[in-house]
């Protein structure tokens, strides 16, 4: 990706999120990766980065273990095995034996299903293998404590054995002597000790005379000399030669077993970038966790898409401070290619800007941005910057012709590709000049096709915005009440500066903000009073769409539990009709079975019976009850239908109820404890205590198409 000025990068902090991923790595290959990180134009690139990142996110959010535990720096190592003639001592060959066994595990992690799930990952380790031969190798030879094995070689063996006895021997000797001089007290507190790897004996300084040997040096205050004895002083000369010929030996085996590893070289090589890789990754994941970073939808074309973003450093600094970070919505394409930001000084313009490019950056170098995971981003392959002053001492520019110069170039190398940001566009010259000049920078750019941001408070960019095509304006908010920006942009009308609002804000003199205002043109003040109102009813009609989003959806939601009840109580209903019918089936069963029970009784009775009649008549009156039953039962059923019951006294002219059959009847005298009906034609005396209070039920009317 090409940069204009070359510290585009700086200006828009990408060193600082290169600091803070590289915090996240361990592996000396991790961090080089971080210190190098390119800035990618191809797509397919991209992607594999980004898909790489988002999949270990995903490992992290889910707390899966992923077995990269090789850390260490061995670059030293690996470039000695491809030295001929050089040798690898035993705990650097622990170090390859580490890094072999790291990748076995890795390899063994992606099985089948692992590798579908995270097919991206999966990449890093393709076209490598696991070669089991180099763990042996150094099994052979060096033990866990990093020293070469007696069985490495049999000379070996024969030396260290040798090398036991000798010591052995010598331990013996010497104690032997260290007790007869000990008696004599020729020996100091330390009695023995070691000099040049020789064992020797600790003597008072006036008694040196008496002990036969070899002086090898005096204590500083002169009082203990340091003598070996001439009994020991040939088993120490063979032990000293054994020494020598076990370094010896071991340094050919060493030797030897580097020269082996050597023919791995390349394939540790591999070895090691894969664990610098992973690492790597693992840090760019670690920091899309800190940045709550997402995986956009990506394009191969010059668009933006963003929804929720934030600036990544912003959101770290409020995080720690506990503080909300506004987020920012907006977009740009073919049809709306430069966006013009208006509004208050201080109202978050610039922050605006500088998230846009610095996210751009992110993702085109494979990091994961903090944005709705519904955005969508595309590539480009030039980015332009001019935010600040830009004054040049050394070329005698002031700042106004540095910003000329800039636009000039801007104008040139701008393209199709371009993605560009210019903060206060025309500042730093006369207003009508200075803003005539910017809309000439604008309508070029939007000719070359190049995308971007400007930021301005000039009136006539703002009303430019509506009349040329792919030009669309956006403000910072503010409120006006409060007198603070809110840092919010809205898209698709202008902003006014709230001048005079944020002197008021500051605490200037009301009687020279009123004469500042008599000195403004009347139409600009009007122009910007009528964008302060529009702007402020905007952000009233937002509130009110928020509120009745908020209404809307609690209606949806008392909907959907109504919906819900209604179902349940259908639901019931009809397992209370079912249950209804089955207990009417499992009666008339029971009728049935106690019917054929009875009339089987009766058939056996009228076989052996020699008065038939009387079983005859025994069966009619079983018959003719049950349907006197069943009329009961339907009369009562139909009784229902008409007459409910209602309670209250008993008196003259009510309908009552006989408890006992069930009829119905009118109380037409009351004498003492009984009542006289009238059923029918036929008058009938009943107890009080008999009767019940009914009404008649109200039928309705079918209704005829």
């Amino acid at each position: 990706m090409k940069f204009f000025p070359p510290n585009t990068l700086a200006q828009l902090e990408f060193d600082k999120i290169k600091n803070l991923v590289g915090l996240h790595c361990k592996h000396d290959h991790a961090k080089n990766r971080i210190n190098d990180l390119r800035i990618h134009t191809k797509k397919s690139f991209i992607d594999s980065d980004l898909n790489q990142t988002h999949e270990f996110k995903l490992l992290l959010d889910s707390g899966l273990y992923f077995p990269n535990d090789f850390l260490s720096n061995i670059s030293k190592e690996l470039k000695l095995i491809s030295i001929p003639g050089a040798m690898l001592m035993g705990d650097q060959c622990l170090q390859i034996k580490k890094l072999s066994n790291n990748i076995q595990q890795i390899f063994r992690w992606f099985d089948v299903e692992r590798r579908t799930a995270y097919p991206n990952l999966a990449t890093v380790i393709n076209g490598c293998y696991y070669e089991k031969m180099i763990p042996q190798l150094i099994d052979e030879i060096i033990d866990d404590a990093g020293v070469v094995k007696d069985s490495a070689s049999e000379d070996l063996a024969h030396i260290r054995l040798s090398l036991y006895k000798k010591r052995n021997e010598l331990r013996k000797v010497f104690d032997k002597i260290v007790g007869k001089l000990n008696k004599l007290g020729y020996l100091s507190e330390i009695e023995e000790s070691f000099m040049n790897g020789r064992r020797v004996l600790a003597v008072f300084a006036e008694q040196k005379r008496m002990v036969k040997g070899i002086l090898h040096a005096e204590s500083d205050s002169r009082k203990t000399t340091f003598i070996e004895p001439e009994e020991t002083t040939g088993l120490n000369n063979d032990i000293f030669s054994l020494e020598n010929e076990e370094s010896k030996e071991v340094y050919r085996i060493l030797r030897k077993l580097t020269q082996q590893l050597g023919v791995y070289g390349d394939l540790l090589q591999q070895y090691y970038i894969i664990t610098g890789e992973f690492d790597f990754i693992r840090a760019k994941a670690k920091f899309a966790q800190d940045i709550n970073g997402q995986l956009p939808l990506v394009h191969d074309s010059a668009m933006v898409k963003l929804f929720q973003a934030y600036h990544p450093l912003l959101y770290l600094y409020n995080h720690k401070l506990q503080k909300k970070t506004i987020p920012v919505d907006l977009s740009l394409d073919a049809n709306n290619r430069i966006l013009v930001i208006s509004g208050p000084n201080a109202g978050g313009k610039t922050v605006t800007l500088k998230t846009v490019g610095l996210l751009q950056i992110m993702l085109q170098a494979g990091l994961l941005v903090p944005v709705s995971a519904d955005s969508e981003m595309g590539i480009f392959k030039q980015m332009m910057i001019h935010i600040g002053d830009t004054q040049s001492i050394e070329f005698e520019l002031s700042t106004y012709s540095a910003h000329l110069t800039h636009m000039k170039n801007f104008m040139e190398m701008a393209n199709g590709k371009t993605l560009f940001f210019i903060d206060e566009l025309g500042s730093g010259s006369d207003p009508n000049l200075g803003g005539a000049f910017a809309e000439v920078i604008m309508e070029e750019l939007a000719k070359k096709h190049a995308m971007g941001i400007v930021t301005t408070h000039y009136l006539n960019l703002k009303v430019m915005a509506n009349k040329v095509a792919g030009v669309f304006n956006g403000a910072m908010q503010f409120d006006e009440k409060n007198l603070l920006p809110l840092y919010k942009l809205k898209v698709g009308s202008p902003g006014s500066s709230y001048t005079f609002s944020i002197a008021e804000r500051i605490g200037l003199d009301k009687k020279l903000i009123d004469r500042a205002r008599k000195l403004v043109d009347e139409n600009h003040f009007q122009l910007d009073k009528l964008l302060n109102a529009t702007e402020q009813d905007l952000q009233h009609l937002t509130k009110e769409k928020q509120q009745l989003q908020i209404l809307l959806k609690e209606n949806e939601r008392m909907k959907k539990e109504m919906n819900d009840i209604i179902s349940k109580e259908k639901h019931q209903q009809e397992v209370e009709r079912i249950q209804l019918n089955n207990k009417i089936s499992e009666e008339k069963i029971m009728y049935l079975k106690d019917m054929e029970r009875k009339l089987k009784s009766l058939v056996v009775e009228w076989r052996k019976a020699d008065d038939k009649d009387a079983v005859v008549k025994m069966i009619q009156h079983l018959l003719m009850g049950q349907k006197e039953k069943f009329q009961t039962e339907k009369h009562l059923k139909k009784w229902n239908e008409k007459f409910e019951e209602i309670g209250g006294e008993i008196v003259v002219g009510k309908k009552v109820k006989m408890k006992q059959n069930r009829q119905v009847g009118i109380v037409k005298e009351i004498r003492g404890k009984k009542a006289i009906l009238q059923v029918g034609v036929v008058p009938i005396s009943v107890l009080l205590t008999d009767l019940v209070p009914v009404k008649e039920i109200e039928q309705k009317e079918d209704n005829k198409s």
